[in-house]
């Protein structure tokens, strides 16, 4: 095995498999193949150094990862390596604690409980506590205290951490009666499974001991995405040195879940003299499209640094487009797409069209179903489909049509009215005595005796405001009526409770009324066509969402966030929406290390397209139900112009050109790429230079406003504009006293609003 084995890798590949004792870096660029050195280095110390397999400890970041890496290391050995301990952090450390539970107060039957269980624990926890749920929602405590854990931060630190914040205060207090509670249970949740060993080692030396001297060797993948807690499991069971971690700093993307890039630099220090080998022979990207990523991720300091190269020289060029707005963006995208593909030069399974947020697959998707064009969802369901835009679709349809039994099923259930199952029982054996709609049972709840009080005022206030929503739909835009509907349900509070997977819901929902928005600016009524336009509306989006768009196709175009993409590759990969504010996100600039880790995430999607690469940006874009002005990422300076092939749309409106995109950097529409010299199109203008943010907030002197970590206050001036615009607030906590802010990143919120 070993000659042929070491004679196929590269010096690099070669000097990481061949290296045994002592504590190893491997910093393993984009499509360098370190899946194969990992594989070949556990082979190289099971064959060729006589190492048994049960004294290799591996770790990999997904379950199919690791059965995919053990059958490739058995190929190589051509035997299966019984008793290699490979895994995830969390399956192996459960196979520690199976034999050590005993010593930490459980017995070995513990029950691991998934997030669903751990916010009933949560519930129920508050509810001891004297906490109402409603003001203090179980899953965003629960999002609080995983956070915690994952940073090793002990209720009492986030205890101390909560001044400014009640939430967080009541989150610290539940962590710290949750460990009991768990104890009690004879359960753990996910993130007890990394930090019971720790505690484990920490009371019982002689056991940490016996698993040091049993496994001599540790391997670790994806490096870069280790939170603290699982650096400190590898610190303890390596600290013989044997230990060697293979990893990308420049594809650290998952700090907002608790990973630390800072670990790998950190490795080099903690573990005395660190052998570092750098793998930068790329096997996938042409130099073209090396050099874009290259650039692009140069502009992050802090790295251990490394260049990408290829012996795939030239290549097409990056292609740089301006589109008028997310739908002409769509349109430009589908039909490249389909050119390329009928002209022989790709099939539709080789290409990818890669986003920040889910929330853009909409555009992308009705462009593809319009145009025909096969496509496939992955990492996430399709738009129409996701739980939130159903649930308001749902009510839209109760309004076109009051017998649609299934929409009110789904919508009398959002917001929670307190209608259990036994009361729908009730209502729908009602409906069918008197063959009616359930929607009309309800207005009329008051005659059924067997429902409790609160439950016929909720079934009747709920009838009531259908009513009141269909009686102003009339012929009103499909968006307005999601406007209020939306508001009249208080949809968005309903969702931010939820915490952070919320806030994206919000973002889809933001998207919906976006999309409805678009949808009259675009449809015409024919004088003959009957229904009013929300009925029409909701036909569209019914054969939008139909079951094979959402099954998709297999040999169709790939649509998914970059953060679903890591780890793929495409010969085509277009990566859209490449504006300030969406890449990179808003909230990245009040975050410390929040535009880096964006960079990265940019420099992963550019490194999955091997021949040929897209890049798209809108001029304008539906944010909410609202046009707001966009200015191209700034992640795009840094391109070098040699690589670039500009375009524009038709409706583009932009001067094009090296000179006019540098000018748009430096000074937005009124530099001269956002103004128009196309003819007068369906895209409606842009808004004013004042909304150029994509939050345009507006705020006036004297105006009360809150801020998440300094409390409340009053603004006492306002200078500048547009995303520049800064305020001068007087907080009321005297130790704060004035601060000059910057809008578009403080997360400002009127008093009432967060009322």
């Amino acid at each position: 095995m070993t000659a042929p084995l070491l004679g196929s890798l590269n010096p690099a590949q070669r000097e990481a498999v061949e290296h045994v004792a002592g504590p190893l870096l491997v910093l393993a660029g984009a499509g360098s193949g370190k899946t194969r050195v990992l594989t070949a280095r556990v082979a190289h110390l099971i064959e060729t150094h006589g190492v048994a397999p049960d004294r290799i400890f591996a770790v990999t970041f997904t379950n199919k990862a690791a059965a995919e890496m053990k059958e490739r290391i058995g190929r190589l050995l051509g035997r299966d390596p019984g008793g290699l301990w490979i895994g995830t952090f969390h399956s192996l450390s459960a196979r520690i604690l199976r034999r050590e539970a005993e010593l930490l107060g459980f017995t070995r039957q513990y029950t691991i409980y998934d997030q669903d269980d751990q916010i009933r624990v949560v519930r129920r926890l508050l509810d001891q506590l004297g906490h109402p749920p409603k003001a203090f929602p179980p899953k965003s405590v629960q999002s609080i205290i995983s956070g915690a854990k994952n940073r090793m931060v002990p209720p009492s630190e986030l205890l101390a951490s909560s001044t400014f914040n009640p939430l967080v205060k009541v989150a610290a207090e539940v962590y710290a009666a949750l460990g009991p509670a768990l104890k009690s249970a004879n359960a753990m949740d996910f993130d007890d499974l990394l930090l019971h060993p720790l505690a484990l080692f920490r009371a019982h030396p002689e056991r940490l001991e016996a698993y040091r001297r049993k496994f001599q060797f540790v391997l670790v993948d994806e490096f870069q995405d280790t939170n603290r807690a699982q650096y400190q499991l590898i610190q303890a069971l390596g600290s013989h040195g044997n230990v060697c971690a293979v990893g990308d700093d420049d594809q650290s993307i998952y700090g907002w879940r608790g990973a630390e890039v800072r670990n790998m630099v950190d490795f080099q220090s903690d573990f005395g003299e660190v052998q570092l080998v750098r793998l930068e022979e790329n096997y996938r990207s042409t130099q073209v499209v090396l050099d874009a990523a290259n650039a692009v991720i140069a502009e992050n300091a802090g790295r251990i640094g490394k260049t990408l190269r290829t012996a795939r020289r030239g290549g097409e060029p990056v292609t740089l487009v301006a589109a008028a707005d997310e739908r002409d963006e769509a349109e430009w995208i589908t039909g490249e797409l389909r050119r390329r593909a009928l002209d022989g030069d790709w099939s539709y399974g080789e290409m990818a069209v890669l986003y920040r947020t889910n929330a853009q697959s909409r555009a992308l998707e009705e462009s593809f179903r319009r145009s025909g064009t096969p496509y496939r969802i992955v990492g996430a369901i399709s738009f129409y489909d996701r739980r939130e835009v159903k649930d308001l679709l749902a009510y839209l349809r109760l309004v076109a049509n009051p017998a649609d039994n299934e929409a009110f099923l789904r919508a009398v259930g959002v917001p929670r009215r307190g209608i259990g199952d036994s009361s729908l029982t009730t209502v729908i054996e009602a409906s069918r005595q008197w063959e009616k709609p359930l929607l009309a049972v309800a207005a009329i709840a008051d005659r059924l005796p067997d429902l409790r009080p609160n439950v016929r005022q909720a079934l009747t206030g709920f009838a009531a405001l259908l009513d009141r929503l269909r009686a102003e739909a009339g012929h009103r835009p499909p968006a307005d009526v999601l406007e209020e509907l939306i508001q009249a349900i208080d949809y968005e509070n309903l969702l931010r409770q939820e915490g952070p997977e919320g806030a994206d819901r919000w973002d889809n929902v933001r998207e919906l009324v976006a999309s409805a928005a678009n949808w009259s600016e675009v449809v015409t009524s024919d004088p003959g066509e009957e229904g009013s336009p929300l009925e029409r509306f909701l036909a569209d989006a019914a054969l939008l969402s139909s079951h094979d768009a959402i099954e998709g196709s297999e040999d169709g175009v790939t649509l998914m966030t970059i953060h679903t993409a890591k780890g793929l590759e495409w010969p085509v990969v277009v990566l859209s929406g490449l504006e300030d504010g969406l890449f990179p996100l808003a909230r990245a600039d009040e975050q410390p290390g929040g535009i880096e880790e964006e960079r990265r995430l940019c420099y992963v999607g550019l490194t999955r397209a091997k021949d040929k690469l897209y890049l798209t940006f809108a001029r304008t874009r539906r944010r909410g139900g609202s046009l707001q002005y966009g200015r191209p990422s700034r992640f795009l300076e840094a391109l070098p112009p040699g690589i670039l092939d500009e375009k524009r749309t038709s409706v583009a409106g932009w001067s094009g050109g090296q000179a006019g995109r540098r000018a748009g950097w430096q000074g937005g529409r009124e530099a001269g790429w956002g103004q128009s010299t196309a003819p007068p199109s369906r895209h409606p203008a842009p808004v004013a230079p004042e909304e150029i943010s994509q939050d345009a907030p507006r705020y006036v002197k004297g105006e009360r406003v809150t801020h998440r970590r300094f409390g409340s206050g009053a603004i006492q001036g306002l200078t500048g504009a547009g995303r520049d615009l800064k305020v001068s607030v007087r907080f009321d906590d005297d130790e704060v006293g004035v601060k000059q802010l910057l809008v578009a990143f403080a997360g400002l919120e009127r008093e009432w609003e967060s009322a």
